[in-house]
């Protein structure tokens, strides 16, 4: 019974297109379907806890879409459903709360949520005894992560839906239609057998959502269930034995036939998703929607799944980076526009080699404004996506390059801060005052990107007071030396040769000479490439510090 129509295939919309950015792709092939409006764009998650930037990637790939159409004239909704019905199956390793502090299950009541697995997430108390519910806790995380990046989503819980009703006709049809329903899950999934009822019931004596559905009553909308094991993976939670009867709005459509129902219900025109969901539940999908559902699926889209310092996110795991971090470290729009790439081609987001995304970023905007010589595909693509990343397209910003950022991090004096950059001619006469503003806050991330990894921009210039140091005399005269050549007015690249010199003429060792220095502006032992850094601060505090007078 699988379908056979070329636009179901979640490939074919952005391999068969020239387009310079995917999202126009992607907009005309909803198009090309005549939809009504308003069109709808979906994406969903469980929130089994805490987000992370993994989660907006199906967000902001939607939020293109939507730019896109609406920039066509169309009225259009964005939606994400947060799929809250859904059951824990183990418990998580680390948990949030509302503030986005990462806590471990030690510092919560653990037994509490071990007591609720097999329970919706809406059925099990918040860890924190803030929200309403665990799922109701995660989903407002994953909110507050949408919020940062300024994008306008609307939240639908699958909980409400099924307590409102909205469901009660499509699942009603899904049961009145059972034989058909076994028979196209039968391709996709083992022990269908006839017993099988595409439902599971919520345990009205211990909450768990039960798998076994003795009886369905149509005309009355109530279903009865035993409370059986549940096997997840390798693990079985127990059922409690129960037997009893409840309403149709107090249980769930299993996922592969969930997912077409929300379609139907919301109308939806286009979803993109995870490359695991191209090759599992979208061609069942499809099957249930066109041969059970009695609907068309909507446009499909597949993206690849990205990496976190070249493992797997995952939630359950703790190994996360969520988007209130991320913030920390460069602005939304950089952020945006990891997510305006390719969606087929796989990448790893690196803390650690954060600037080079940022240098990308960097050039990215600047062959917007014709600023590099780039390609004709860059330029194409920075044309139409390069307007959609940003909050407003404004020529006269400055983006002082990422490194030198964190350069200018390692001193707290923001006039100082302010005066390099001047200096080196990243901001002048001309520039804009909310433009400096702005590039000076890219400082601040920077300087928080060399904390949080430690590298070799983690360093504090000590500039109100001198370190408590003393040197020999050799080492003396060597730094008065020194002192003379930067009052002279030479720049950093000719300081760094003459710090080698200086220390060979006096027989000094050359990583003495370095720790002297960095001693004396730093208080440590090591630091950045010396010479350059000192080139770039204003000359006289330097000559006053190597003469050990300030």
């Amino acid at each position: 019974m699988t379908s056979d129509i070329p636009d179901t295939d979640p490939y074919a919309v952005l391999s068969d297109s020239d387009r310079a950015f995917w999202a126009d792709a992607v907009a005309d092939a909803i198009e090309d379907r005549d939809p009504q409006e308003p069109l709808v764009i979906k994406g969903g998650v469980s929130p089994s806890g805490i987000p992370h930037i993994g989660h907006v990637n199906e967000i902001l790939r939607a939020y293109y879409v939507a730019a896109v159409l609406r920039e066509r004239g169309y009225e259009v909704r964005q939606v994400f459903t947060s799929d809250d019905r859904d059951r824990l199956r183990k418990l998580p390793r680390q948990l949030a709360d509302l503030d986005g502090n990462i806590v471990s299950l030690g510092e919560v009541d653990a037994g509490a949520l071990g007591r609720n697995l097999g329970r919706p997430y809406t059925e099990i108390p918040d860890p924190f005894g803030v929200s309403d519910s665990y799922g109701d806790h995660f989903t407002k995380l994953l909110k507050q992560s949408v919020q940062e990046l300024d994008i306008d989503v609307e939240f639908v819980s699958n909980t409400s839906l099924y307590k409102e009703g909205v469901f009660d006709e499509v699942v009603q049809h899904v049961l009145k239609n059972q034989e058909t329903a076994r028979e196209v899950l039968t391709a996709y999934q083992d022990k269908v057998d006839e017993d099988y009822v595409p439902f599971f019931a919520i345990c009205e004596e211990c909450g768990q959502l039960t798998e076994t559905i003795t009886d369905v009553n149509i005309e009355a909308g109530e279903i009865s269930y035993t409370c059986t094991d549940i096997e997840t993976g390798d693990d079985t939670i127990a059922g409690c034995g129960h037997e009893g009867t409840t309403s149709v709005r107090d249980g769930k459509l299993p996922w592969r036939f969930e997912w077409p129902a929300q379609w139907k219900e919301l109308d939806v025109d286009f979803e993109p998703f995870g490359k695991d969901h191209a090759e599992g539940s979208w061609p069942s999908g499809v099957d249930v929607a066109q041969n059970v559902v009695d609907i068309e699926p909507p446009v499909p889209m597949v993206y690849e799944w990205f990496t976190l310092e070249g493992k797997a996110l995952s939630s359950s795991s703790g190994h996360v980076v969520r988007v209130d971090e991320v913030l920390d470290l460069l602005e939304p729009e950089v952020l945006r526009y990891f997510f305006v790439k390719e969606p087929l081609k796989q990448r790893d987001f690196s803390i650690q080699r954060i600037d080079q995304l940022v240098d990308e970023f960097d050039r990215f905007e600047a062959t917007y404004f014709g600023e590099r010589d780039a390609t004709e595909s860059e330029r194409a693509f920075a044309d139409r996506a390069y307007p959609l990343v940003v909050d407003e397209v404004r020529e006269e910003r400055v983006r002082i390059p990422y490194t030198f950022a964190a350069v200018l991090g390692m001193t707290e004096d923001e006039q100082l801060r302010e005066d390099i950059a001047r200096k080196q001619g990243h901001i002048t006469e001309d520039t804009p005052e909310w433009a400096v503003e702005e590039a000076l806050a890219r400082v601040e991330r920077a300087r928080n990107w060399a904390r949080e990894t430690g590298n070799e921009f983690d360093y504090k210039l000590k500039r109100q007071e001198m370190p408590d140091v003393s040197f020999g005399e050799a080492m003396e005269t060597a730094l008065d030396e020194l002192a003379e050549f930067v009052a002279a007015g030479h720049d950093g690249e000719a300081i760094q040769s003459e710090i080698y010199e200086t220390a060979k003429r006096h027989d000094i060792d050359m990583s003495e000479f370095f720790s002297a220095g960095y001693r004396l502006f730093f208080d440590d032992d090591e630091g950045p490439q010396l010479g350059t850094f000192l080139g770039n601060l204003d000359r006289e505090f330097v000559v006053g510090r190597l003469r050990r007078e300030k």
